[in-house]
């Protein structure tokens, strides 16, 4: 199993961006910790020099298995269920914008808090055709680039737009999209799965992506989730892409990335020791 971090392109008032700040110093720190990929949150891909991300990534010879998008929602209010049609096509575009960087890296498109959360005004029935049409849009775009979205059911207290796994399962048979599945993170999931095993066998083929975080936020194995068996219920799925580190930088950036390796390698290793044995 491969594991990586979120590493932010861009200054973001996301507290949860574990590692911020120089990207190239981030990453080569990254490289020497042990993980293999780097997750990378990018607000507006304009913004990057793709030959010279390209060429760190390559050098430092780490895999981008996933973009986030979620800073174009919390730097700068971009929305696909914004009452405002123009801040509602401006985000479809944002995320199209994405793509060709997704397709240099075969990285997934993460659809965050981009999805917006319920204003007052605006009925949730309105707020969820808004969703649903924006993702089909995106969807096709993004399969014409070969490239797959992701979305990542939020916990209510963020969101009141896909807070479940079985309400992901159910836009994904709406939105009608082979490209288009989920992002699963076990912090979100132990608030609103009831047995967070369950809620991952659900989806099987659909996980696209997958974060980790303990139940108060901070690197695995600093709270009461039971990883060993998370894990092995998310490999039995089929998974066998990144496990990726999205957690409070705490109690401080190095010691957080370094206690989530420490701790997710052992119960990995046990994982596919009984599997191969």
């Amino acid at each position: 199993m491969k594991l990586s971090m979120v590493v932010t392109a861009q200054q973001t008032q996301f507290a949860a961006a574990t590692f911020s700040g120089d990207l190239h110093h981030n990453l080569s720190v990254l490289k020497q910790m042990g993980y293999t990929g780097a997750e990378l949150a990018i607000r507006d891909p304009k913004q990057i020099d793709l030959p010279s991300l390209s060429a760190l990534v390559s050098e430092l010879g780490l895999a981008v298995p996933a973009i986030g998008t979620g800073q174009a929602w919390n730097d700068e209010g971009l929305s696909f269920t914004a009452s405002d049609p123009s801040i509602r096509q401006a985000a479809i575009e944002r995320i199209k914008s994405h793509l060709p960087l997704a397709a240099h890296f075969d990285a997934v498109v993460i659809i965050g808090l981009i999805r917006g959360v319920l204003k007052p005004g605006d009925s949730h029935e309105q707020a969820m055709e808004w969703l649903r049409s924006a993702l089909k849009d995106c969807s096709q775009a993004a399969e014409d680039a070969g490239v797959r979205l992701a979305l990542e059911p939020i916990n209510r207290y963020e969101t009141s737009l896909i807070n479940t796994v079985a309400q992901g399962m159910d836009l994904i048979d709406a939105v009608g999209s082979q490209n288009f599945g989920l992002l699963l993170d076990t912090f979100h999931m132990n608030i609103e799965e009831p047995i967070i095993e369950d809620s991952l066998r659900l989806c099987n083929e659909r996980i696209f992506h997958f974060h980790v975080a303990d139940s108060n936020r901070w690197s695995p194995g600093s709270g009461h989730l039971d990883f060993p068996s998370i894990l092995r219920t998310l490999i039995d799925t089929g998974y066998s892409g990144f496990i990726s580190g999205e957690f409070l930088p705490l109690p401080d950036v190095h010691t957080a990335g370094e206690k989530n390796l420490a701790y997710l390698k052992p119960i990995l290793e046990d994982i596919y020791g009984n599997l191969s044995g």
